[in-house]
């Protein structure tokens, strides 16, 4: 038993503590399981169950499955789809230009991936995970890290029933401390114990800033006559314009699902850029108009992508334990894939901290994942591209086709990209312009058929939040948002959450900032866009959030 903060907590011990269970978080317990089936192994998740909170695209490399369980298909994973058509559009107002495959470098190919849910993917791998003897525990949100000196020597979770001024409530549960001689920290973009580790032990600080995209998806039943299982189109251009980086994608699923999806790159400059409603207006462009039309949307919602990539990879390993793929940022932004670099992670870790162990070792820096990540599939996968985000940042859409292209195509070839490293500048946040810089934009008014306002699209991500626990979205200075960010950036948070959580309301005594953390799907925006980096997002009580049926 220990105590915190005059709180008493028992205690778990574990050779290896995950936290997160998506496809790092599993993938690192199978492995460690497959190692040595004597591993004391344990996943906490803090969605209702495995997959509730899991949102990607998502087009599937199978190279990580396959690296960690080679017999994925006759184990019955959920890869029912293979890619058959692979279609890149560039979109105008009213039209579209079809982009041919043969120019674009071969690592571009969609040939041998899969169109998939990864919220199914990860229930299955945790059954696997289950199988070989992983405790896995949904609906148990790890809050704190907990430190032995510099040392990550656990972590708190299961906390519950604080009143919503933070005090002790009456029904209050400590939650417990697990204890592991290693912690994987595996729980997605900008990940509050992540931000934790990292503010304490500053793991960024010989990297570029990480950058961040929010992207935004739909799922669609959609005519029969209309549906071509394996079709997958991926459009830039219309609506976003010069005003943002990002695009679409539409892929074929099966059972006439479509998933449909919208991603605008969070280094934009115009605070009153509405990420939200440039989605909902792409989709009454005439291509994607007459594909939904006849249909009906029956899921919705978001997250933020890391975009930073190779330039952007903190240290990897700390004492006591490392991070796992997108804690870390990991996805290769011109394929549009990180799910095969989170899985090829969680092996890499496993393998690092499974010889540790027999080595004797425990609680010490696990290099070796650094290595190996740096120096491996990952690293290779990652420097390839590394060019393409910031050109795009600093030149736009064409220069980057054209540039990105020539220096993914010579490092396709050589290993060895010509233009060197580009680097990202500034955060996210400091891109956003002042307001008075900037002119608003008039976006139509959602029709209810195709588009859709942000509480009713809310609704269908099946969010929910018990309103007696604490808001979850901390403000380090409660008059931000009304003395700084309106006057100065009209308060862009109205705007850039996908959710509709943040309002400005007007009241006889002048404006008033709401926060309707009900709402909130996780997506973790605020935390990186707020142009004065005063919103934190931390966890709420486990089980809380959205529940993504098939994500």
């Amino acid at each position: 038993m220990t105590e915190a903060a005059g709180i008493e907590r028992e205690s778990m011990e574990y050779d290896v503590v995950i936290v997160g269970a998506g496809p790092a978080g599993l993938s690192a317990a199978i492995r460690l399981k497959q190692i040595d089936p004597e591993l004391s192994v344990v996943v906490l998740e803090k969605g209702s169950e495995v997959g509730a909170h899991i949102l990607s695209g998502a087009v599937l490399d199978p190279c990580g499955l396959t690296r960690l369980i080679p017999d994925w298909k006759d184990k019955g994973a959920p890869l029912n789809t293979p890619v058959t058509d692979d279609n890149f559009y560039v979109l105008g107002e009213n039209g579209q230009m079809r982009m041919p495959n043969w120019p674009m470098p071969p690592l571009m190919s969609n040939h041998g991936n899969y169109i998939v849910s990864m919220g199914n993917v990860c229930r299955w791998m945790a059954e696997q995970a289950e199988e070989l003897g992983v405790e896995i525990f949904p609906g148990m949100a790890a809050s704190q890290v907990v430190w032995d000196g510099d040392r990550v020597k656990g972590v708190v979770a299961g906390e519950f029933g604080r009143n919503p001024d933070g005090s002790i409530g009456d029904g209050y549960e400590p939650g417990m401390e697990l204890h592991g001689k290693y912690v994987f920290i595996a729980e997605g973009v900008r990940g509050s114990l992540a931000k934790q580790i990292n503010e304490r032990l500053n793991l960024t600080s010989a990297t570029d800033a990480q950058k961040f995209g929010l992207g935004m998806k739909e799922i669609w039943e959609v005519a029969p006559e209309k549906f071509q299982q394996g079709r997958v189109v991926h459009t830039m251009g219309w609506p976003l314009g010069k005003n943002a980086g990002g695009g679409s994608f539409i892929y074929h699923l099966e059972n006439n699902q479509v998933l449909v999806g919208f991603v605008v790159h969070l280094n934009y400059e115009n605070p009153y850029l509405y990420p939200y409603m440039e989605f909902q207006r792409f989709k009454h462009h005439p291509m994607v108009a007459e594909l939904l039309e006849g249909g009906k949307r029956v899921a919705y919602g978001a997250r933020a992508i890391s975009e930073g990539g190779w330039q952007s990879l903190p240290q990897l390993s700390f004492d006591g334990g490392v991070l796992l793929g997108c804690s870390a940022g990991m996805v290769n932004v011109p394929r549009i894939k990180g799910n095969h670099n989170a899985m090829i992670s969680g092996i890499e870790a496993a393998d690092a901290a499974a010889a540790a162990i027999m080595a004797g070792r425990e609680g010490d820096r696990l290099t070796a994942y650094d290595d190996a990540v740096r120096g491996g599939a990952i690293g290779q996968d990652l420097k390839r591209v590394r060019n393409v985000k910031p050109i795009w940042s600093r030149m736009g859409l064409t220069a980057s086709m054209m540039l990105g292209a020539a220096d993914m195509w010579v490092a396709n070839l050589t290993g060895w990209n010509p233009m060197g490293t580009w680097k990202h500048g500034k955060s996210d946040a400091a891109a956003t312009g002042k307001a008075k810089d900037h002119k608003k934009i008039d976006y139509p008014r959602p029709d209810g058929v195709l588009s859709f306002d942000r509480l009713t699209n809310v609704a269908f991500s099946f969010t929910n939040h018990e309103e007696s626990q604490p808001c979850h979205l901390k403000l380090r200075d409660p008059s931000v948002p009304i003395r700084v960010n309106l006057p100065e950036y009209a308060e862009p948070a109205q705007r850039y959450c996908p959710a509709g959580v943040y309002e400005v309301v007007e009241d006889e005594g002048g404006p008033r900032f709401v926060i309707n953390f009900q709402n909130c799907v996780h997506c973790k925006t605020c935390d990186i866009k707020d142009p004065s980096q005063n919103i934190v997002w931390t966890t709420p009580q486990g089980g809380d959030g959205p529940n993504y049926p098939n994500m």
